[in-house]
């Protein structure tokens, strides 16, 4: 099978050596070349923002996995995002290949319920907005025949290789530096994390599934619920290192937002961690029979990589 991965962030490197260690053809596609790529892994350059170059690097590929990661701004999602859903799907539509869309939650807004693929668009919000839009354009392209797409929706991500979670970044790496895990935002809600190689499995698990699977989302499978200090609160214990946790107050994260862009750009997602965020994926598990890593598992994983990797 030849697949595209657009992308070679966190999520695009997983899907990538996932595939590329089971034989596929694998053809990774951004602006720049990695510095290192899988063995066997080809890399052709384009832009998906412009779309300049993307239909080229698809070649014969029978599937393009968009990864891409964006500049965390509600402005540019807002331009960008919708631009790089099109030239994706126009790409897709003039080689016959599929559209897999690496999605986050965003596009459900403010919910106090677990979160269903069948859940309504939300229209709030910058970031909100802009992934509802993506999820519109390829589903009415999947709807009219143009293209066939789906799409994967993970939550808030930890892994080994996942720098800018917020988890990962704020919390374990700077408690294995002995410093206090500093959170902009609450942690004592239960909140639904996914483990970036269980996001890279279930978007290899549609790449291979009929087209009765596609035309719709799925959601990752998580491991059971914590609150973000209970997790923190485990890898400390996995690490055997003092757990220290210091959250922002709301006032001091909103004056700090006024000069800080990203302080301000998590405003409007506040909404996933000021109440209890749950993720339904049962859809998943009982098409797929297949559950999440247990935290203790990819906890120590993380703990692993950022004590032999020198993050």
């Amino acid at each position: 099978m030849s697949i595209v991965v657009l992308g070679y962030g966190t999520v695009g490197r997983s899907v990538t050596e996932a595939l590329a260690a089971r034989g596929d053809r694998v053809r990774v596609v951004q602006r720049t070349r990695p510095a290192t790529l899988p063995e066997g892994v080809q890399f052709a350059s384009a832009d998906g923002v412009t779309g300049a170059g993307l239909v080229e690097a698809m070649g014969e590929a029978q599937t393009l996995v968009c990864a891409l990661g964006l500049p965390y701004s509600g402005k540019v999602f807002l331009h960008d995002w919708p631009l790089v859903a099109q030239n994706c799907l126009d790409a897709c539509a003039r080689t016959g290949a599929r559209f897999l869309l690496a999605d986050n939650l965003y596009m459900y807004g403010p919910q106090t319920t677990p979160l269903t693929e069948d859940m309504p668009l939300a229209g709030g919000g910058k970031k909100p907005w802009a992934r509802a839009e993506v999820t519109r354009l390829w589903q009415e392209a999947h709807s009219a025949g143009r293209v066939m797409g789906c799409a994967v929706r993970a939550s808030d991500f930890y892994g080994p290789d996942a720098q800018n979670s917020m988890l990962v970044g704020q919390g374990i790496a700077r408690l294995l530096h002995g410093k206090p895990a500093q959170m902009a935002l609450p942690v004592d809600h239960p909140h639904d994390f996914t483990y970036v190689p269980d996001f890279a499995r279930t978007i290899v698990h549609l790449i291979d599934a009929g087209d009765a699977d596609w035309g719709q989302a799925w959601h990752v499978p998580n491991a059971p619920t914590r609150t973000t200090r209970e997790l923190l609160a485990m890898a400390a214990e996995i690490a055997d290192i003092p757990l220290r946790v210091t959250v922002m107050p709301d006032l001091l994260r909103r004056s700090l937002g006024l000069f800080i862009p990203i302080l301000s750009e998590l405003e409007e997602m506040r909404f996933q961690w000021d109440r209890p965020y749950f993720v339904d994926s049962s859809k998943f598990t009982r098409r797929f029979g297949v559950v999440a890593t247990p935290f203790k598992e990819g906890l120590a994983t993380v703990i692993d990589a950022h004590r032999h990797g020198g993050s």
